[in-house]
C-alpha cells in the first residue's frame, strides 16, 4: 500500500521518477488499474452534479473510461508510430501502466459535482492530467523532447474529448 501511495502522490506532483518506477515495474499493472478505476468512480460522482442520480453516475464512469481508453490508444499510436524519437522503446503494457498513473489527477473530477465549480474543476483537472501525461509519456517513451510529449498528449486529449462529446451527445438524444 505504501508503494502504491508513493507512486500515486508522485504522479500527482508530476515526479518523473514515480513514472519511471511504474514503467520499470511490470507488477504495477494492478495499481495502475486501481488509479483508472478511482478516476472513473470520481467521474461518476462528478456527473451526479448534472442530475439523474445513478444514471449520471454510470454515464460518468463509462465516459471517463472511454475517454481514457481513446487517449491511451492515440498516445500509443502517436508516440510510438507517428512521432517516435530514435530512443523511443515501449510496449503496450508498459505504456498503459504509466498512463494509468498519469490519470491520477482525475480523482479530483468528483468536485465537479458542485455544479457552480464544475467548469473550473474540469479545466484544472484536465490541464493537470495533461501535465501528468506529458511527464509520464516523456519517461515511458524515452523522449528527450518535452515538446514532443506535449504534442502527443494534447492531440490525444483533444481526440478523446471529441469522442466523449460525440458519445455524450448520442446518449443524451437516445435518453431524451
Amino acid at each position: 500500500m505504501t508503494l502504491f501511495l508513493h507512486r500515486f502522490f508522485g504522479a500527482l506532483v508530476l515526479d518523473p521518477e514515480a513514472f519511471e518506477e511504474v514503467e520499470r515495474d511490470g507488477h504495477s499493472a494492478f495499481q495502475s488499474f486501481l488509479v483508472v478505476a478511482a478516476v472513473c468512480a470520481a467521474a461518476g460522482v462528478g456527473a451526479i452534479g448534472l442530475g439523474a442520480g445513478v444514471v449520471a453516475f454510470a454515464a460518468g464512469m463509462v465516459l471517463a473510461l472511454g475517454a481514457w481508453l481513446v487517449w491511451a490508444g492515440v498516445v500509443m499510436t502517436l508516440g510510438t508510430v507517428a512521432l517516435p524519437e530514435r530512443s523511443t522503446a515501449s510496449d503496450l503494457p508498459e505504456l498503459l501502466r504509466v498512463l494509468g498513473f498519469a490519470a491520477a489527477p482525475g480523482v479530483f473530477i468528483a468536485l465537479a459535482a458542485l455544479r457552480p465549480a464544475a467548469p473550473v474543476v474540469l479545466a484544472l483537472v484536465s490541464a493537470w492530467m495533461i501535465a501528468a501525461g506529458v511527464v509520464g509519456i516523456r519517461q515511458a517513451l524515452d523522449y528527450r523532447s518535452t515538446a514532443r510529449a506535449i504534442v502527443v498528449c494534447v492531440v490525444a486529449w483533444l481526440l478523446s474529448m471529441a469522442v466523449v462529446i460525440l458519445v455524450a451527445g448520442m446518449l443524451t438524444r437516445a435518453v431524451s
